[in-house]
């Protein structure tokens, strides 16, 4: 079944994640995405795991899973053969993604003003840590930004740890990732746009700005407060509660943003007098004696275990265990939603695993139909669909334009 972007052609000059990601996405939908790559290859696909029987290593489990459903061909675009190439791909595009330092393209001839005089319907999206000077000149322009450095500047460490003292990274590149879905939607926007007026335009998305609208929270917490809000550990600074607290074989999530959720809580802990309390009664009231309430959850949950815990609160409550991988592997839930997916995995007999897509649709419903590509696999599919005959293209791989 074609996805929801069949017949939409995307050139993605991406590496690391927040790219990769993002035209994964699309990917995802149905969308052609070609990845153009350094004729050595990204330089991705040396990060691993590699899977135990993998001689031949032509990627890890890092570029497995962001590079799925993507064709691969590799040029060197310090040649101007391949950069002639590249303008040839252009002008059947609707999509290029990219994500070097700002003026890196525009050194190469190949920034946004110069592709789009060769397709003016042409979407041009770039993610960069403090973002491109067509939309805001940050005074950080030229400084490189990872994931760890979009997520201490745009607040998401600020606001994570145990307290004020200690500030914590959070596990996933969401420095990364979430700007990777904002440039997804912006793509789209713009796509959108273009197909009805034909024009494109230059999507930008700075990381910096996407974890600070992340953290939106923080933001008006400081305009109404005027107060700097801190890591306040597993609980919330605005419910009670609403955070983690121990069960006797691990960790457990419980949030009552609703008064209603707390009496049936109360309820479930056999303690329904805390409903009438005046020191629990509402929100506002359990926030005011947050430790009274906590500890009075904690008390009831640290004696039964996490099934245990599911079981009394059933559908009344929010509640979830906190799952490790093997928990999420065995949980029914993955294999209903088709979550998790095998695919191939070149120089290993055994298929591996990666996340699939989270975006469902009923008519066209997108997934993972191919493994990520070795480097250059579709360099000759891609060059003939350009009109280069064999000998054209064995005479470019000859000269290291292309592999």
């Amino acid at each position: 079944m074609a996805g929801a972007l069949s017949g939409v052609k995307v050139i993605d000059l991406t590496q690391m994640l927040a790219g990769p990601y993002c035209t994964m996405m699309l990917a995802d939908h149905g969308a052609e995405v070609v990845k153009i790559e350094p004729v050595g290859g990204d330089p991705t696909r040396h990060f691993g795991p590699f899977p135990a029987d993998d001689a031949e290593r032509h990627f890890g489990g890092y570029f497995q899973s962001t590079n799925r459903n993507k064709l691969s061909i590799a040029l060197d675009l310090k040649k101007p053969e391949a950069r002639d190439l590249l303008l040839r791909l252009v002008r059947g595009a609707d999509i290029l993604v990219e994500n070097f330092r700002a003026g890196v393209m525009d050194r190469l001839g190949l920034g946004y003003e110069a592709l789009a005089a060769e397709n003016p319907r042409l979407v041009y999206a770039a993610i960069r840590g403090f973002g491109d000077p067509r939309t805001g000149q940050s005074p950080h322009v030229d400084r490189p930004a990872f994931d760890v450095v979009a997520q201490a500047m745009g607040g998401a460490m600020g606001i994570t740890g145990p307290d004020a003292l200690t500030p914590i990274k959070i596990g996933p590149g969401i420095g990364d990732i979430f700007p990777a879905a904002l440039a997804a939607f912006g793509i789209l926007a713009a796509h959108h746009h273009a197909a009805r007026t034909g024009q494109g335009q230059f999507v930008d998305v700075a990381m910096y700005d996407g974890i600070v609208s992340l953290c939106e929270r923080m933001v008006y917490q400081y305009s109404y407060t005027g107060r700097s809000p801190v890591p306040e550990g597993n609980q919330h600074p605005i419910l009670c509660p609403f955070g983690t607290f121990p069960a006797r074989d691990g960790q457990v999530t419980i949030g009552c943003p609703r008064d209603t959720f707390w009496v049936e809580l109360a309820a479930a802990m056999g303690r329904p007098e805390l409903a009438d309390d005046p020191r629990f009664r509402t929100n506002n009231d359990r926030l005011a004696h947050r430790d009274e309430t906590v500890a009075a959850v904690e008390a009831w949950t640290r004696t039964r275990s996490k099934a245990e815990i599911a079981e009394a609160l059933g559908t009344r409550v929010p509640f979830g265990a906190v799952n490790t991988a093997a928990d999420i592997y065995a949980d029914p839930h993955m294999a209903v939603r088709e979550m998790l997916v095998e695919v191939e995995h070149p120089g290993s007999a055994n298929p591996v695993t990666i996340a699939s897509t989270p975006i469902r649709m009923t008519a066209t419903p997108g997934g993972v139909t191919r493994r990520a590509p070795t480097t250059g696999e579709d360099t000759d599919a891609v060059l003939r669909s350009l009109g280069l005959e064999a000998g054209e293209i064995a005479a470019l791989k000859a000269a290291k334009i292309v592999a």
